[in-house]
């Protein structure tokens, strides 16, 4: 097993050969893995190192949610390999000039895009993130170092042996990407440690994998918290409408951190609404908590405690919620909300105006499910994970949100008096 130092070294110097690359060399990087991932061989390895670890994670009692979330699926495996195609198609961000401007001495100054350096991603149990991750620093230019969990690390170590010797068989630099194989803490802890060769690190996964990171991080951290999100049906909502959309955002994927887990029904509806949307709810398998006012209205209904409305259930279980009026929903999101992804249906432009306007979130839906917070589905390609802090990066972490800036400025002999 390499030494976490030397894999951090690696990456580092190999970021600067990558600095220099244009789009035809890092999209011919991203290319070149989208074919080796079609190969039978590699697949058969792949798909072979992804049931060992189901295995392990069933026979080790894990959660139906948990091994969802691990599980390469054929049309996974397909999404991967779709999503390296689709940075390959987007504009390199790269040299963008983000602002120029002439001052009053001549001196021309622009703000350009330019990669971060060095990503290091630490990341839990879903295996498509090695291929996502490794896309989207490629293209923008930074080295990337992937240190997946034991619970993929059969899955990961085959991914990233295949990608990068698809790398190095077009000849261009493999070590832009690195992978520790060794999932221990004491390893991340290294990893962690070493601002010198990492310049900013990435969580993807849960409170206590952020936690992690933030308490032992010497460079700077985007971070994320969990989806806690919320879809509030207003007075005036399309009925039909919104019984689609909660069913989706519930049920769809219920695993994930952009799935809704807790329902605001308008006291103005709620009576005629509820009934209605708990019967579509459970004909999904959904397991239904209410508040008081909700129970008044469906005595069958199982009541909800304090603390389920702060819950990422991550699982086919939903709170619903009487408010009055987008006023008391908005405060409700804005209380038990993790900054995540919050949706509106209404046909109020008032309403929706107000709830875009004042619900603190990475993400605001009108009249749609939360399930398309995606970098895939948002036409980014891919993604890091969704940031839900507000420095730097907000929503989706794809391509210019792994850049920052650099001034360049051009004289003919200034010089400061």
């Amino acid at each position: 097993m390499k030494d976490v130092v030397d894999i951090l070294k690696s990456v580092k110097r190999a970021s600067y050969v990558l600095a220099g690359y244009g789009a035809e060399q890092k999209n011919a990087m991203l290319l070149s893995i989208a074919d080796a991932l079609k190969e039978k061989t590699n697949v058969d390895g792949i798909l072979k190192g992804n049931a060992d670890d189901v295995n392990s994670a069933v026979q080790n009692g894990k959660s139906d949610a948990f091994i969802d979330r691990l599980t390469l699926t054929p049309k996974r495996f397909e999404d991967m390999i779709d999503g390296l195609k689709q940075v390959a198609l987007l504009p390199d961000p790269v040299g963008e000039v983000v602002e120029a401007r002439t001052l009053e001495n001549g001196l021309d100054v622009k703000r350009v895009r330019a990669p971060l350096g060095v990503v290091g991603i630490i990341y839990e149990a879903r295996p498509n993130v090695t291929v996502d991750a490794a896309a989207l620093c490629l293209k923008s230019g930074n080295g990337a170092v992937l240190r997946g969990s034991k619970d993929a690390l059969n899955t990961n170590r085959a991914i990233f042996a295949v990608m990068q010797k698809a790398i190095a068989d077009i000849g261009l630099e493999a070590d832009a990407i690195g992978f520790i194989d060794d999932p221990s803490r004491e390893a991340g802890k290294v990893m962690l440690g070493h601002d010198e060769f990492v310049d900013v690190v990435i969580p993807r996964g849960g409170e206590g994998l952020k936690n992690f990171v933030l308490e032992n991080a010497k460079m700077p951290v985007i971070a994320s918290a969990g989806g806690n999100c919320h879809v509030f049906a207003e007075a005036t909502a399309n009925q039909e409408m919104a019984i689609e959309i909660v069913v989706n955002a519930k049920c769809q994927r219920p695993s994930t951190c952009n799935a809704a887990e807790h329902l605001l029904v308008d006291s103005r509806i709620a009576k005629e609404f509820i009934p209605k949307v708990v019967k579509a709810l459970r004909q999904n398998g959904v397991t239904v908590l209410a508040d008081e006012r909700a129970v008044d209205i469906l005595p069958d209904l199982r009541k909800a405690s304090e603390s389920d409305y702060g819950t990422e259930f991550l699982d086919y279980t939903m709170t619903i919620k009487v408010v009055d009026g987008v006023e008391e929903a908005v405060d409700t999101v804005n209380r038990y909300g993790t900054r995540h992804s919050e949706a509106i249906v209404s046909e109020d432009k008032n309403a929706q105006s107000y709830f875009a306007k004042y619900v603190d979130a990475a993400a605001v839906y009108i009249n749609s499910s939360t399930r398309f917070t995606d970098g895939y589905e948002l036409g980014l390609g891919a993604e890091m994970g969704i940031s839900t802090q507000k420095l730097h990066a907000r929503g989706p972490i794809a391509l210019k949100e792994l850049t920052s800036v650099k001034y360049v400025v051009t004289g003919n002999g200034q010089i400061r008096k």
